[in-house]
């Protein structure tokens, strides 16, 4: 067994399993942009290691990820050198494609299989991150949830929720903010596997094993057809139209003017106090 250790992510090998562990758990695993690039450095990793056969992603602490770290975006903590590359929409756009959807897809479209292990809370950036995962063991005590439209924002900026939840329930899930516990996930095929929380890893890496015994060719190729199946079905296209359509709304005067108070706020508590309360 070799760990990696970076700064807001472990990396761990054993066998043919690697583990990537998302490790600001002080933070409910926000995804700083450092941790994105830790993410995509770990993926690197995994690639070139011939080893390797399938990739775990978990999270230390109580929760899987609340989703990005607004704290860099927004408010009085945000970093300069960051609010000047969003300062404009083409560098808004290409920020959030670099570092959102690419990276993403990237873990989608990765060829070796990936499961993630899902605990606490998986908020909108968090449940985006792990759907990019081709299985999905979540923990009994597991809430997924996507409450951005209250903030007027389009979900995050891959629309994960039709193709893993269906339409009709798509629209309830993200219109409503409402959140789904586990049970609920796996009814609706969202997740593959319910487990108790404190056996989420072992359960998970034990899949790991059994998806291992596959022959790393065979396995590849099954993800790919499979994935071509969604291809076929308009899922990159929706992406992409969606990825579009969220940086329009992004930049319409109901988004900014939200924008700009938020910038106004103390804190990130007052951000998801006026989150909850909506467009009052």
């Amino acid at each position: 067994m070799t760990t990696t250790h970076f700064d807001t992510i472990t990396y761990e090998t054993d066998g043919p399993v690697a583990v990537v562990t998302l490790n600001r758990p002080g933070q409910a695993n926000a995804q700083s942009m450092q941790m994105i690039d830790e993410l995509d450095a770990a993926f690197d990793l995994a690639a070139a290691d011939a080893e390797v056969r399938v990739v775990v992603l978990a999270a230390e602490g109580k929760h899987f990820s609340s989703g990005h770290d607004l704290k860099e975006l927004v408010g009085p903590e945000a970093s300069a050198e960051l609010q000047a590359e969003r300062a404009t929409a083409e560098g808004k756009f290409r920020h959030e494609r670099r570092m959102y959807f690419d990276r993403c897809v990237r873990i989608y479209e990765f060829p070796k299989p990936t499961i993630a292990a899902v605990q606490g809370k998986c908020i909108a950036g968090g449940l985006m991150l792990a759907a990019m995962c081709d299985l999905i063991v979540a923990a009994d005590d597991a809430v997924f949830q996507n409450p951005v439209a209250r903030m007027s924002g389009m979900g995050v900026e891959l629309l994960v929720e039709p193709w893993e939840l269906g339409i009709r329930k798509a629209k309830e899930f993200l219109l409503t903010g409402d959140s789904i516990d586990a049970q609920e996930a796996w009814r609706l095929g969202m997740v593959n596997r319910v487990v108790p929380r404190a056996a989420l890893l072992d359960e998970a890496k034990a899949m790991a094993a059994k998806v291992a015994l596959v022959p790393p060719v065979t396995a590849e190729r099954i993800k790919d057809s499979i994935n071509q199946t969604f291809e076929l079905m308009g899922k990159r296209n929706s992406w992409n139209y969606h990825f579009m359509a969220h940086h329009f709304t992004h930049n319409t005067a109901t988004a900014l003017g939200k924008l700009a108070e938020r910038e106004q706020m103390g804190s990130m508590r007052e951000v998801f106090e006026a989150r909850d309360k909506g467009d009052t």
